[in-house]
């Protein structure tokens, strides 16, 4: 294709969501009339499936639940008048109270401020306000954020550490829907530990977001805590970044969250329209249709040529992986489908993975996302008439012309800056563009069933470690072998699991397991210490 064709097809295709300023070109993506032609009707129906989840249709069967993340920017969509009234209740109690932090109203009992946030939480608990907080924060912050966002003891350790003599000073905002959530709920214990450890009050210094009556919400109330905020069962944890679980502590920090709001009630309207080639997240979806066949089989490359954009991959991991990746369709059919989402940032990546993408194997699709405004005010030439950020500029269409030359696919997603009201608006860009791709490939995107089955099994390990630890406990004078504790804890079919947990536990001091080499690793001995 010449470049002059290549220019038409680039203006004929070019979509636009004006409201935000933000620009898709799918013009790089080999694409066919003769594809748009025959995705018009499956499209016709996913805008049907759209606006029936937007009216409150039960989305996610599996659990009754209604799908309800759109109403969180526009509440007056919401199906009932009362749940209009909690959204916007919620918004203004989350205002309100970190006013209240602010201002030293709400204040811990031995400093005279809060100065940090630390937020317990995984998965769409933790993504969504890293990717805000990393996005927007600037050193004029009143709050710094802090993350406990995994079950890692070294973790939970480096982040005390940073905190250090500030955890007098830091609130602690635990979110869980459910309370159970063992991650969220051990990285809980872990801090109150730490503030009694050094003789606070937890509970003068705790905050939860979780559902009406759960055990998160029990523990909240005998406790004691500062406050409670609602996490509503129709709003799943990938997609809650705009509900309190995002808002409270963005606003804490002082991100401007009527930004964030305003941005994705724009995009929600850029993308209600039918016109599928005039709407940003039917054509992302389309094309995630035409790289994939429909089928996932390319890798979805996120290249942000922006540092503060940098965790918008990890994000986008979540959103579209967790939501897309499903065994069976609406009909039951086993259908494996999913899309593999990965990336990094330029230009970083021009000097990591790109060289692979322009000349390796040929099994992703990129998508770049190009950040028109540099910086506040002007920039320094670092050489004459060209800047930093022209580099920047630079290195993203040159990259994006070297795939494109190697017949490598790519996307350009342009917006005017990172603010508030860009990234609310790119998080509703992709969470529309995922619920338009599971009606084009007959998949339910709201639920997440192998998630729970990798917490079940979770369980049934820790189940086999109690076991374990009781019986060396029992005979604490005896060795036995990974073979006869197997045996002994009724896993003679789980003698791998037996043996990593008991690798595990004896190369920590917290239940005395004690190992005594073999002739081989395999040959050792445990006993209770």
């Amino acid at each position: 294709m010449s470049e002059r064709q290549l220019w038409e097809r680039y203006k004929k295709y070019l979509c636009g969501a004006e409201s935000v300023g933000l620009t898709l070109d799918v013009s790089r993506m080999n694409f066919t009339e003769e594809f748009l032609g025959r995705m018009r009707g499956p499209m016709e129906k996913a805008f049907d499936a759209m606006a029936a989840l937007e009216k409150g249709a039960i989305a996610n069967p599996d659990e009754n639940r209604k799908v309800g993340h759109y109403w969180l920017r526009a509440p007056e969509l919401a199906p009932e008048p009362g749940l209009t009234k909690e959204i916007k209740d919620t918004v203004a109690a989350v205002r309100a109270f970190a006013d209240d932090v602010h201002a030293g109203r709400v204040k811990p009992p031995k400093a005279d401020r809060f100065t940090r946030v630390l937020l317990v939480g995984i998965g769409g608990s933790a993504l969504g306000p890293q990717l805000v907080a990393d996005a927007l924060g600037t050193p004029k912050d009143p709050m710094q954020v802090f993350f406990f966002d995994n079950t890692d003891p070294d973790g939970f350790d480096r982040v005390l550490a940073q905190l250090g003599d500030k955890l007098s000073e830091t609130l602690t905002v635990v979110i869980s829907k459910s309370g159970g959530t063992k991650e969220t709920r051990n990285g809980m214990v872990e801090a109150e530990r730490e503030y009694k450890r050094k003789g606070l009050d937890f509970g003068k210094h705790a905050v939860a977001v979780t559902g009406e009556g759960s055990e998160l919400d029990r523990t909240a109330k005998q406790g004691n805590w500062l406050r409670t905020f609602p996490m509503w069962d129709w709003v799943g944890g990938r997609t809650s970044v705009l509900s309190a679980v995002g808002l409270l502590p963005a606003r804490l920090q002082g991100v401007d969250i009527d930004g964030l709001l305003a941005g994705a009630r724009d995009m929600d309207v850029e993308t209600r329209k039918r016109d599928m080639l005039r709407n940003p997240a039917a054509l992302l979806a389309l094309m995630w249709f035409h790289a994939g066949d429909g089928r996932g089989k390319k890798d979805m490359v996120i290249l942000p040529y922006k540092d503060r954009l940098l965790l918008l991959s990890r994000y986008l991991q979540q959103l579209v992986m967790e939501s897309l990746g499903k065994e069976k369709d609406l009909d039951g059919k086993v259908v494996n489908q999913g899309i593999a989402v990965y990336g990094n940032k330029g230009s970083t990546d021009q000097h990591a993975y790109v060289q692979q993408l322009r000349e390796g194997v040929n099994n992703f699709f990129v998508t770049f996302v190009e950040v028109l405004k540099d910086r506040e005010g002007a920039s320094m030439q670092v050489e004459p008439d060209v800047t930093s950020g022209d580099y920047l500029a630079g290195f993203l269409l040159g990259s994006r012309r070297a795939l494109f030359e190697k017949d490598r696919e790519s996307l350009t997603l342009t917006v005017p800056d990172v603010s508030a009201r860009t990234l609310g608006a790119l998080i509703a860009l992709y969470e529309r563009a995922v619920g338009f791709y599971a009606s084009l490939v007959n998949i339910n995107a709201y639920h997440q069933p192998g998630v729970e089955a990798g917490k079940k099994a979770a369980g049934a390990v820790l189940d086999v470690q109690r076991k374990l630890l009781a019986k060396l406990r029992a005979e604490k004078a005896k060795a036995h072998s990974v073979e006869e504790l197997a045996s002994a804890v009724g896993a003679p079919d789980e003698v791998e699991t037996v043996f990593k947990v008991l690798q595990h536990l004896s190369a920590n001091p917290d239940h005395g397991v004690k190992l005594e080499p073999g002739a081989t690793r395999f040959d050792a001995r445990f006993r209770a210490g």
